[in-house]
C-alpha cells in the first residue's frame, strides 16, 4: 500500500513537459487551456483532426476562422472565445518548421495547362 501512495504521489508532483500533454481520447485534441472551448465550436461542423492536422500562426489560425465564417456560415464567436481559441491553437498547433518542404520557385514550376492564353505583342508595324 505503501508503494502505490509513493507511486500515486510521484504522478501527481511530476511537472508535465509540453511533449506529455493527455490526448483527449475523443478528439485527439490536447486536454490543456481552453481545449473544451475549441472542441465546444470547432467539431460542431468538422472532425477534429482536421484541426489535429493543420499547424499555424496565431494570425494563419484567425485566417482559416475568418475563411470559414465568410465561406462555410461559422458563427461569430465574442471576442473573448475567439482570443482562447486562437491563443489555445497558436500554442499547440503552432507551424512546423520541419513540416513541409520550402515553395518550389516559380521559374522552377512547368508551365500551367489551365492558364489563359497570353497575346503575343503584334510584330507588324
Amino acid at each position: 500500500m505503501k508503494k502505490l501512495g509513493l507511486v500515486l504521489l510521484l504522478l501527481v508532483t511530476t511537472p508535465v513537459l509540453a511533449d506529455e500533454i493527455p490526448l483527449d481520447p475523443f478528439s485527439g485534441l490536447k486536454m490543456t487551456g481552453d481545449w473544451q472551448i475549441v472542441l465546444g465550436n470547432c467539431i460542431a461542423c468538422h472532425s477534429a483532426k482536421l484541426i489535429t492536422q493543420q499547424r499555424g500562426t496565431r494570425e494563419q489560425w484567425l485566417q482559416m476562422i475568418r475563411w470559414m465564417q465568410k465561406k462555410q456560415n461559422l458563427w461569430q464567436f465574442t471576442p473573448e472565445i475567439e482570443d482562447k481559441i486562437l491563443t489555445y491553437l497558436a500554442e499547440h498547433y503552432p507551424p512546423r518548421e520541419d513540416q513541409r518542404r520550402a515553395a518550389i520557385p516559380r521559374d522552377l514550376m512547368p508551365p500551367n495547362p489551365y492558364a489563359p492564353p497570353t497575346q503575343e505583342p503584334d510584330d507588324a508595324g
